[in-house]
């Protein structure tokens, strides 16, 4: 194991980087030796080390004012080695919490006692946070809730923000120190399991944040239930505990074998309660068999509009502070892998292949500070299937997916929150995933450019079918490459997209080529792409809508919102369904001269302008329907693809 530290005030400056940082300098990775702190350490090391990442420099951190309070001596924070960080990186960190209800005369023993569940090695190779808590007093209590709570806002509240004393901006440094949000799963033992069962599991606002618990033994009152579905493993659980998560998760399907009972939903597999008897378990032995049997097939992402179910404190309406976080299926990447063989080749700043695309003007960021000209694409990420590596996949046989994360964005958090690691196992399509953040002024060229190159390096590819797609800003990325050069796609879907018009002199791309393409919408995507108050598309999303018909070879008659709410137009067919078994979905096909869909508009009822994993199997559903004639260069309509 790597040498663990008390204190990180120094690395500061070894990662330390001005306002004006560029993005040859950003991999979303810290670079940290791991650390071992009492929490009210860790509360007082995080801003001077947040501070220090790469393109945070603008910006002033401070500790959460909700762990100001927090008892002495009860909680303790492992951190590994290299966390993710910078951006919105930190919301790839694994957090594990572990509730033992006993006391620690020290660090290192708290840390043997770690190091003993088998938790230290586990969180080594996620990468994240371990996270102990131990009881004000004896026993976990009510006064314990209130901790957890100033816990899991300070834990989730991923780049809030606040004012100080004098009114000036600051950020809190604990979610990007030791937090994250999507991967968070509990470890009761005994009296931590039972803390569980009286008190989380029966808050929305906490067991709905919580993507998988084991519980070890521990006991639940007869007037509780849990009152959210969460993925559970209990070990000596007593059978009226079993049945009250059983009902709470909807199961109507059992696995069973010689160590354990597995109940489950068969529509929805993640809601699950796995059951097993055994009169010494063997503690860390079980901790891996539910983290890498249970936890890691799924996470939680908050989709729901802030302070909805969540509690109403003073620190209420922070960023993602709402209830439940969707539970949705994970694929998760363990040293670079997944279970079912898609594998992450990681280009940070080792490459300058496109070093010849470079920007010309200086670039205003989000923040305000300015990068010079001079960007070019030099990060990227590879997720391809193991049979392209090995050569075991036939020349052109697997689909490309150029994956364009949104403004702030990891394009690693892109690829993993919108759903297109687990997409990419079960489909067996690749993606390659490019930072794009400051090329804007050739991100045509330059994402052009990155897809010929995976054709070129990775003979198993398909040049035929080649898809785009993105997230906001990236959405806005993802037309921009299609007016670039849309013979180069079979498809494209934009999430939530930038309005982004095209450009007078690439009208003429589409002058013999059509190029298929579903937008989406949620109910909270306003900026820029909806009317909030009456719910329909506003101007701009109604030029995107028409300009992308009109270059598919689409004629649109004028909108008419008291007619056909939302998207103003009847559309050739509407599919009304259900995301996730949460939110409703609108679906509005427009059809060309042969009767084909060229162009989609998904709305999705209720989400706020957020990843979703349910975004990958949308436009993949639609995209892959289409694949591109190399001969001809014309669209090829499949409805009947698997």
């Amino acid at each position: 194991m790597k040498k663990v530290l008390t204190c990180l005030l120094a690395l500061g400056l070894t990662v330390s980087s001005g306002s004006t940082a560029l993005a040859v300098n950003f991999t979303g990775e810290l670079g940290n030796e791991a650390t071992f702190e009492t929490l009210q350490e860790a509360h007082a090391n995080a801003p001077a080390v947040v501070q220090g990442i790469v393109e945070n420099g603008s910006k002033t951190f401070v500790g959460h004012p909700a762990l100001e309070a927090y008892p002495d001596g009860t909680t303790f924070v492992y951190r590994s080695a290299n966390q993710y960080a910078g951006r919105a990186a930190a919301r790839m960190n694994t957090n594990l919490i572990v509730a033992a209800e006993q006391h620690f005369e020290s660090k290192d023993a708290a840390l043997e006692y770690l190091k003993g569940l088998g938790v230290i090695d586990i969180i080594d190779q996620a990468i994240g946070s371990v996270i102990l808590l131990t009881p004000e007093g004896e026993t976990f209590g009510q006064a314990d809730v209130k901790d957890y709570y100033a816990l899991q806002t300070a834990m989730l509240s991923q780049k809030a923000t606040s004012t100080d004393a004098e009114g000036n901006a600051v950020t809190f440094a604990d979610p990007e120190y030791f937090g994250g949000y999507g991967n968070v799963y509990y470890i009761g033992v005994d009296g931590g399991a039972t803390f569980f069962n009286n008190f989380l599991s029966v808050e929305e606002d906490f067991a709905g944040r919580i993507a998988g618990a084991l519980l070890v033994g521990g006991d639940m009152e007869e007037i509780r239930k849990p009152e959210i579905m969460v993925p559970v493993y209990l070990v000596n659980g007593k059978e009226d505990v079993i049945e009250k998560y059983k009902a709470i998760n909807e199961t109507d399907a059992l696995e069973r074998d010689d160590e354990k009972d597995v109940y489950y939903n068969q529509a929805w597999p993640l809601r699950k309660v796995v059951a097993s008897k055994q009169e010494n378990p063997e503690l860390s032995s079980v901790v891996n068999d539910a983290y890498y049997g249970m936890f890691i097939k799924a996470m939680r992402v908050p989709v729901l509009p802030q302070g909805i179910n969540s509690g109403g404190t003073e620190y209420a309406g922070y960023n993602f502070d709402q209830a439940p976080y969707s539970l949705c299926d994970r694929n998760a990447l363990i040293d670079g892998k997944t279970a079912d063989g898609i594998c992450l080749i990681k280009h940070q700043m080792d490459d300058d292949r496109f070093a010849e695309i470079k920007t010309t003007t200086d670039m205003e960021n989000m923040d305000g500070s300015i990068t010079p000209a001079g960007e070019y694409l030099d990060v990227w990420y590879e997720y391809l299937p193991e049979e392209v590596l090995d050569g075991t996949a036939p020349a052109g046989s697997i689909p490309l997916i150029l994956a364009n994360h949104g403004g702030g964005d990891d394009p690693r958090v892109f690829v993993e929150e919108n759903g297109f690691v687990e997409l990419a196992g079960r489909e067996r399509v690749a993606v390659v995933a490019p930072d794009h953040q400051l090329i804007g002024e050739v991100r045509g060229e330059a994402l052009s450019s990155i897809v010929k190159y995976m054709l070129e390096k990775y003979p198993a590819l398909d040049a035929s079918r080649v898809y785009a797609t993105g997230y906001s800003m990236g959405g806005g990325a993802t037309y921009t490459v299609g007016y670039y050069e849309p013979s180069l796609f079979a498809a494209i879907g934009p999430c939530a997209g930038s309005p982004t018009p095209i450009p007078e002199e690439q009208v003429s791309n589409f002058d013999n080529c059509d190029l298929p393409t579903i937008l989406t919408l949620t109910s909270f995507d306003s900026l820029r792409r909806l009317d909030a108050m009456e719910g329909n598309i506003n101007e701009a999303e109604q030029e995107m809508l028409t300009l992308w018909s009109s270059l598919n070879g689409i004629e649109l008659p004028a909108y008419d919102f008291e007619a056909y709410p939302h998207l103003g137009i009847k559309g050739d067919k509407v599919v009304v369904d259900t995301v996730n078994d949460e939110f409703e979905k609108d679906t509005w096909y427009l059809n060309n001269a042969d009767g084909e869909p060229r162009v989609a508009f998904a709305f999705i009822k209720g989400p706020i302008h957020a990843l979703y994993p349910e975004y990958a199997d949308i436009v993949w559903d639609f995209m892959k329907q289409y694949s591109r004639n190399l001969e001809t260069g014309e669209v090829v309509y499949n409805p009947y693809v698997d």
